[in-house]
């Protein structure tokens, strides 16, 4: 069963058509990366106050779904 996304929006016009949270111009791609900056959500919702938990939430599940297929090669040094 797919889970369904009801935060993560998809406009063609809006940020280039990439996944965004709720119709607003803060990508699921960004909310990852801030994820990744702040290891503290409350910190992360200090910077981000439009964000909600579950937005967070969703936006990683969206982006772990969306690479399940996916293969990437890391270079290893």
């Amino acid at each position: 069963m797919r889970k369904k996304f009801d935060r993560i929006t998809i406009d063609p016009g809006l940020m280039n058509g990439q996944p965004c949270i709720r119709n607003m111009r803060l990508t699921v791609r960004r909310v990852v990366e801030a994820v990744a900056v702040y290891t503290d959500w409350q910190e992360l919702q200090k910077e981000y106050p439009e964000l909600e938990t579950e937005d967070i939430k969703q936006a990683l599940e969206f982006a772990a779904t969306n690479l399940d297929s996916e293969t990437i090669r890391l270079e290893v040094t």
